[in-house]
This record gives C-alpha cells, sequence and structure tokens, in this order.
C-alpha cells in the first residue's frame, strides 16, 4: 500500500507557488532552500525557511541522506543484507538482535496493530506478494480461497515479539516475515526532522514518499501550506490544502494502486484480518499527528477499517483524520473533531 500526498512537482507548487495564499501584502517573505534526492524506494524532499549558508546547507544536505540511508538498511526489504531481511530469512524462533531504530518502530507497529485489532499488521506482506502488488508480477486470476487461508495460518502482529532493552525481535513462527513499508516512512521523516532541529534549523518541512512533518512557519505569519491529492484516478488534483505548524500528516488511499479482472476492482490494500483486498467506499484517509510514524500506520489502519469503523475508531482515540469517502454523486469529506483543531 502507499500513500498518495501532493508532495511531487504539483506539492512544490502549493508550498512555493502558492505563496499568494499565505503571504500578507506587508509580510516579507523569508528564503527558501530544497533539496531532494532518492531514498527507501521513493523520493524526499526538505524545504528549508530562512536564510542558511551555502556551507551549512550542503552539510544539512550530507546529513540528510546519511540519516535515510542509515533507516533504509536497518528496514529495507530490498536490500538482502538490512535488519529486516536478515529476519525474515531466518528460520528461527530464538531472539535476535537489531538496532535500537528497528525495535522501536517494530513496537509502534505492534502496539499499534493491538489498538486497531490486526487491521494494521506489518506481517501482511506474504498476502501482498500473493494478490500481485509485491515484486511479483500480478496474477492472471484472483488467488485460490486454500492460498488465502493458508497463508492467514503464517501471518499476525501477535506471532512476533519485540523488546527493547536489549533491542531484539522474535518469532513466535518460524515462517513469519515483516514488513515496515507501512510505518518505517513516517519514522525516517520524524528523524530527520529531529535531526534538523538538533542542528539549530526550527522552519522546515522534510517529505519521505508522500508522509510530511513540519516545523515552524514559512515566515513570520504564515504556516506552511500542505495540499491533499483528491482520490481522482485519472488525473492528479489539489484537493483540501491545510495551514499546518509543528505537525506530521499522513495520507493513504486506494485509487492509485489496483487493478481489475473480469470487470472486478481489487485494491492493494490487503485486510490482514480476512486475507482480501479491500471493498468499501473509503477513498483517502489523511491523519494528522506530532508522531509521523503513527500517523503513517494510523492512515493505513483506517483504509482497513473503512469509512464507519475508521471514524468511530478516530472519535474514540482523538485522532485527527479527514476520510474521503466515495458515494454514487462523487465524493464527501468527513472530519473529526480534532482534524480541525490540529489543521491552522
Amino acid at each position: 500500500m502507499k500513500k498518495s500526498t501532493l508532495l511531487t512537482l504539483t506539492s512544490l507548487f502549493i508550498l512555493i507557488g502558492l505563496a499568494f495564499l499565505t503571504l500578507r501584502p506587508t509580510e516579507p517573505a523569508l528564503p527558501v532552500s530544497q533539496f531532494t534526492g532518492l531514498t527507501m524506494g521513493t523520493t524526499f524532499t526538505v524545504t528549508l525557511a530562512g536564510d542558511i549558508p551555502a556551507p551549512t546547507l550542503e552539510t544539512v544536505k550530507q546529513e540528510s541522506f546519511d540519516v535515510l540511508e542509515g533507516i533504509n538498511q536497518q528496514m529495507s526489504t530490498y536490500l538482502p543484507t538490512s535488519e529486516v531481511s536478515r529476519f525474515n530469512d531466518a528460520q528461527t524462533t530464538e531472539w535476535m538482535p537489531v538496532s535500537t531504530a528497528t525495535a522501536e518502530v517494530v513496537d509502534l507497529a505492534l502496539r499499534i496493530g493491538s489498538e486497531t485489532a490486526g487491521a494494521f499488521d506489518i506481517t501482511v506482506g506474504p498476502l501482498v506478494d500473493l494478490w500481485g502488488f509485491g515484486p511479483t508480477p500480478r496474477p492472471d486470476q484472483v488467488p485460490a480461497s486454500a492460498d488465502i487461508d493458508g497463508l492467514l495460518q503464517t501471518i499476525g502482529y501477535d506471532k512476533i515479539a519485540c523488546r527493547l532493552t536489549p533491542p531484539q525481535l522474535r518469532k513466535l513462527d518460524p515462517r513469519l516475515r515483516i514488513d515496515l513499508s507501512a510505518i518505517a516512512k513516517g519514522y525516517a521523516v520524524d528523524r530527520l526532522a529531529a535531526h534538523l532541529l538538533s542542528r539549530g534549523l526550527h522552519n522546515f518541512i522534510v517529505e519521505v514518499g508522500g508522509e510530511v512533518v513540519v516545523r515552524g512557519a514559512k515566515g513570520p505569519q504564515t504556516a506552511w501550506r500542505i495540499g491533499i491529492e483528491s482520490p481522482l484516478t485519472d488525473r492528479r488534483q489539489v484537493g483540501d490544502v491545510l495551514s499546518l505548524r509543528d505537525m506530521a500528516m499522513a495520507t493513504s488511499g486506494d485509487y492509485r494502486n489496483y487493478y481489475e479482472i473480469e470487470g472486478r476492482r481489487y485494491s492493494h490494500t490487503i485486510d490482514p484480518r480476512t486475507g482480501y483486498p479491500i471493498d468499501h467506499t473509503l477513498a483517502s484517509v489523511t491523519i494528522l499527528d506530532p508522531s509521523c510514524a503513527r500517523a503513517d500506520a494510523l492512515a493505513t489502519a483506517f483504509m482497513v477499517l473503512g469509512p464507519e469503523e475508521a471514524q468511530a475508531f478516530a472519535e474514540r482515540a482523538d485522532i485527527a483524520a479527514l476520510l474521503i469517502i466515495k458515494t454514487a454523486e462523487g465524493f464527501i469529506e468527513k472530519t473529526t473533531q480534532g482534524f480541525h483543531a490540529a489543521a491552522q
């Protein structure tokens, strides 16, 4: 599953080109610096407001690459030498040492898995692959129910144990493997934002694969403005534009990555509880939270839960969420009570 937040070419238009929406006529604009790159199978962008000397900017840029590459080396499922890959390859139920970072991400993932009663599950990867949304080609026909049921016996967030001191993971079923792609990018954004703050930078946006952390402001009286993509399958278009300060945002949707067989659409979002792609009217979810890792995971979980369960869970747990729901007439939006308070 992957997110669709408008921080590609269109989003840069929002962040910089739409300054007239937020800048007051008498307010001087702060200089804006930006650099981009590739990481974790996607892109990242760092946007900094303020007068930053060129040598400092170059140092920060290199350090940002280093931070992200370190996380990729720990949590990638594509690098055979990563901690996650080595854990997945091990056919054992013994405790395995990992970095503190990997243990922290797995620990958070397991807690969110418990909170959402399995709607978020980092062990769902084999089912994603079976449905053709992993590295293998997409199937010409839907998987057999027997194959789905067989894999369901080998997955489950309750089949993995994690401890932080010392940082270690353990499989309760040696066949189990994990995929942190629905939380690791959010964690990477949090880590990179924390690094920028430690370098004395306080006004910036960090984005990795659509997951965002905003700190400070673009100007003395100007909040950063972040666009959310409309869940349209035939074009990219800005929907809502939020003013954010000191907040993380993650968006998840099922309107980009899907396929059709015999006229039926199959989403890339697999429900770990059933083994089948989601089939409901929730098109997109945006979560605002102080933690991008948590927002990242919750956005995925809400897409699995569907519109009614997601809204009820969000209200009960006081989560700032925007739900975009498909109807026969188009899309409608539903927000939780905390959403507008979090989005200025």
